[in-house]
């Protein structure tokens, strides 16, 4: 049995199969999400006998990392290697399948981002190994979708990064704030159960302990996947991925809006419950001579107007393989400037590591040479 990505419950129903009190699920849990052990044997919360036995009936299969690229602005490219988790649903307790090591298993390739500044760190992690979605300015969008993460997936794309790059406290805290950002490879409403697996366990105090005030979940305009998520009691941010300001520029640009156009989108978004705290973000990629005119931005503010809580960011297209060119900085800052004075707050988001094919719309399995890796074939 795979332990990472366990909830509470499921970690209890294990103890109780191993013939161990309930407690011990607590244990358990506290001593990988929080004290982030990743072997049975190195819980030392628990009895000698009982971390043999879990070490011989459970595992924990961290992310391998087959790569890493880092940026000139100290950002880190991570490519992971997953093993076989489609397979594993299908695979008898008893089987060779279910006991075999990760080794012996076909893995998939996903990425994730690390990047540290003065007194925080991010962390953008994947949902899905590739994306459905198909936006048009995006390279993962060329990979289609190959499958999607598990929870223990989702997860341990946070703990590999937390564990390599930044060191361990009391009760597995971090020494500065942490970050997380749910942008990288896929469409994280359309993977909604296995995220929200993750989530609770990352927005917990007793696991990885982040704060939902820190954590972002980025859709590209998912309507029943945001009724859902408005309905969690522990939840992310949100952050709508706007990118047009018409929707035949939105059809064009993203296909999903044929399914979702703006309208319901927008009225979608009306709906969403915000915190006392929170505010809806919207972000636009600005692509050059396409999306960034003045009556663009003039657009948006119509389109936002109602909106109580809301801000813009604006993220200039990262170069790729792909038909598109970034907006000049002039015309960005006149975008920024019509919103701003027309009561929509708007900030440009510069992404870091493009240097190293780590940026927004960059994350596609790619060498910094631009070749299509094959260390995971």
């Amino acid at each position: 049995m795979e332990l990472l990505g366990k909830s509470k419950n499921e970690l209890r129903e294990l103890c109780r199969s191993l013939g161990e009190p309930a407690y011990r699920s607590g244990q358990i849990y506290h001593a990988l999400y929080a004290e982030r052990k990743f072997d049975a044997q190195r819980m030392t919360n628990l009895p000698a006998a009982f971390r043999q036995l879990l070490a011989s009936e459970a595992r924990i299969t961290l992310p391998t990392v087959r790569q890493r690229y880092v940026s000139q602005d100290s950002s880190i490219r991570y490519l992971f290697a997953l093993y076989g988790a489609e397979n594993e649903e299908n695979a008898s307790a008893t089987s060779e399948t279910a006991k075999g090591t990760a080794q012996n298993r076909r893995p998939v390739g996903v990425e994730a981002v690390f990047m540290p500044s003065d007194g925080r760190q991010t962390i953008c992690i994947s949902t899905q190994a590739g994306c459905a979605v198909d936006c048009q300015f995006c390279l993962t969008a060329q990979l289609g979708l190959i499958r999607n993460l598990t929870a223990g997936e989702i997860l341990g794309q946070v703990l590999v990064a937390l564990d390599d790059a930044t060191p361990k406290t009391v009760a597995g805290a971090n020494a500065v704030q942490t970050n997380v950002v749910l942008m990288g490879q896929g469409e994280p409403l359309l993977n909604f159960d296995a995220v929200m697996a993750a989530l609770r366990v990352l927005l917990d105090p007793e696991g990885v302990g982040i704060s939902p005030k820190h954590v972002t979940l980025s859709t590209s305009g998912i309507i029943p996947g945001i009724e859902r998520l408005g309905k969690e009691k522990i939840r992310p941010k949100l952050a709508i991925s706007l990118n047009a300001s018409n929707d035949e520029q939105r059809n064009a640009l993203m296909p999903i809006n044929r399914k979702y156009p703006l309208t319901a989108l927008l009225e979608a978004c009306r709906n969403y419950p915000l915190r006392p705290w929170e505010h809806l973000t919207f972000e636009y990629v600005m692509l050059g001579s396409l999306n960034d005119s003045a009556d663009d931005a003039r657009r948006v503010v119509r389109l936002l107007a109602n909106f109580k809580s809301v801000k813009v960011n604006l993220i200039p297209w990262n170069p790729g393989e792909l038909p598109y060119r970034e907006s000049s900085p002039e015309a960005i800052e006149v975008f920024r400037q019509i919103l701003t004075d027309r009561g929509v707050p708007a900030f440009v988001r510069y992404s870091r590591g493009r240097d190293v094919m780590a940026a927004c719309g960059q994350l596609a399995l790619k060498d910094v040479g631009g070749s299509q890796l094959t260390v995971l074939q």
